[in-house]
């Protein structure tokens, strides 16, 4: 059991399914509340937790987060709300189980849980390339992409509106760099839905590759890693 802060949990559980060998159950949890707020919430999550990492079906379901009394996998989960105790949320794919008092009652099978298939050996590793992200908006320049480029970073996650969308302000400038050697991932700021390959953007034209259902924090952790063992990311 890990306990953490709310904020970034969903990626450290992320970087954990793709690197920690599956020996044992790994179950990350937090609070929203503080101990001194009424009604904290801290105790309850961090005793669900213990459950959930003491059961036996855990150890099936990869990295996990528990909080507010359910489980959700660690490629899924996302924080929502900036205050509410039911900030965590799976948007297209929902809890895995839940808990109820001292029962650990899991409602989706181990193989529908989207625990990552892919591996990444870190022992000899020590750091990561810098990965950076960009914030899709109406009206978006090249400024804060260059600044990324200028200062040798060797991928590039662009968070881009509906399905990953990329501003014509920006594309060929995007495609250029990529095919220079700066790996680009394009995922969307939306929290739902995922990006399609190919969907309004050429993929294979322009270089780019598709994040798919992962959140552009998370397609991030990905790319690092794929950088930095040299494994091709996963399409």
């Amino acid at each position: 059991v890990i306990t953490h802060g709310t904020d970034t949990m969903e990626e450290t559980a992320y970087f954990l399914s793709l690197t920690a060998k599956q020996g044992k159950p790994i179950v990350l949890t937090g609070a929203m509340r503080p101990s001194t707020h009424t009604s904290a919430d801290g105790p309850l999550n961090l005793y669900n937790a213990v459950e959930v990492a003491a059961n036996p079906q855990s150890k099936e379901y990869g990295v996990a987060v528990t909080m507010n009394d359910l489980i959700f996998d660690a490629e899924n989960v996302t924080k929502t709300h900036t205050r509410s105790v039911d900030t965590f949320k799976s948007p297209d794919s929902g809890p895995v189980g839940f808990i109820s008092g001292d029962t650990v009652i899991y409602t989706v099978s181990p193989q529908f849980a989207n625990s990552p298939t892919q591996k990444f050996n870190i022992n000899n590793i020590y750091s990561l390339p810098k990965v950076g992200i960009i914030y899709g908006y109406a009206g978006i320049d090249t400024a804060a992409i260059q600044g990324f480029v200028y200062r040798g970073y060797k991928g590039l996650v662009y968070a881009g509106v509906g399905n990953g969308n990329i501003h014509k302000n920006i594309l060929n400038y995007l495609s250029e760099i990529a095919k220079k050697g700066i790996t680009v991932v394009r995922a969307s700021r939306v929290s739902g839905g995922g990006v399609l390959p190919h969907g309004e953007v050429d993929d294979n034209k322009y270089g780019f590759i598709p994040a798919g259902t992962l959140s552009p924090q998370k397609a991030r952790i990905l790319l690092m890693l794929s950088l930095a063992t040299k494994q091709q990311y996963p399409k």
